[in-house]
């Protein structure tokens, strides 16, 4: 009766010990898959005149998927253009009157080439007696007038370009505001195309065409599941098992028994310790601090966000 007792006080004992043993996490750190989420919201006032995306589906970076009424900016930019328009009409060109006394200058020339070669040939005369003073110093004197003339007629053309190109400086001024105007309502129109911004899956939409859209109004939720992090936590006693960039084992369940693993890397891990999240279950159950570190994974598909992960180290 005494060896039946202490038998099966050993068998209980060593029942206990496996119990024990069994408890032990077979994984070094566990956490939940996460991504990058961007929440894309509406740049423009409007109806939302298009917006077919539905959440699941696939989206490529910069591509449009919808838009917002902007008739108005559209109608208040072709005010403003007919405006500059009008404006350009009011200017002046200086070409008809430059031409004019282009034309007028070339005559001038023209005559005083053909008095400078006669005052040449009375020179001559007057040398050879053939013809008196009189005649060649009125000759000078035409020649003298003459070209006071083409001189006032130069002044005339600096003058006319001058003034004309001052008059339109005055006019054009008032275009330059009114060009940042038109600019700024182009912006505007542009903002009317819900442009996506990140290459990923769409997880949540919050509206729906013919819905008025709002600037800062969330229009839908988008993250890229194609690589997911797993953000785990681990104790101190492990933390000198990890570095950054060192390739890990990830797993997750697969049935009630089985895991499936994937080959991950740690791409962060902090540098102060915080208190273990209620959520988290760490290797060593008394530890109050632990540290944060984020696992890279690969998808396959079957990862998805929120998913319970574990991390091995070493294998």
């Amino acid at each position: 009766m005494k060896y039946t007792v202490r038998a099966i006080i050993l068998i209980l004992l060593l029942t206990w010990l496996c119990a024990c043993n069994s408890s032990k996490p077979e994984y070094d750190a566990s956490g939940y898959f996460e991504t990058d989420e961007v929440i894309v919201s509406a740049q423009q006032n409007g109806e939302l005149l298009a917006f077919s995306i539905t959440e699941g589906d696939r989206l490529n970076a910069g591509a449009v998927i919808g838009q917002i009424d902007v008739s108005i900016p559209e109608l208040q930019k072709e005010q403003v253009e007919a405006s500059m328009a009008a404006l350009k009409s009011k200017t002046h060109s200086t070409a008809p009157q430059t031409n004019l006394l282009n034309r007028q200058i070339a005559a001038q020339e023209t005559q005083l080439k053909q008095l400078r070669h006669e005052q040449q040939r009375t020179h001559n005369l007057v040398k050879a007696d053939a013809a008196t003073q009189k005649q060649l110093d009125d000759i000078n004197a035409q020649i003298d007038q003459l070209e006071k003339q083409v001189a006032v007629t130069r002044s005339q053309l600096s003058l006319n370009t001058s003034n004309t190109e001052t008059q339109n400086r005055g006019i054009l001024s008032e275009q330059n505001p009114l060009e940042k105007n038109a600019e700024q309502l182009q912006v505007q129109i542009g903002r009317g195309k819900i442009t996506n911004p990140v290459q990923g899956i769409v997880l949540a939409k919050y509206a729906l065409k013919g819905e008025m859209a709002a600037i800062g109004k969330p229009l839908y939720k988008i993250g890229n599941t194609d690589t997911l992090t797993l953000r785990a936590y681990i104790g101190g006693t492990e933390l000198g098992a990890v570095k950054t960039g060192q390739q890990v084992k990830v797993r997750i369940d697969q049935g009630r028994k089985e895991y499936k693993a994937y080959t991950g890397k740690v791409v962060w891990i902090a540098d102060k310790s915080e208190f273990t999240p209620k959520t988290i279950q760490t290797k060593d159950e008394r530890a109050n601090l632990v540290y944060a570190m984020k696992v890279r994974v690969v998808n396959d598909g079957l990862l998805k966000i929120g998913m319970y992960g574990e991390v091995i180290f070493g294998q």
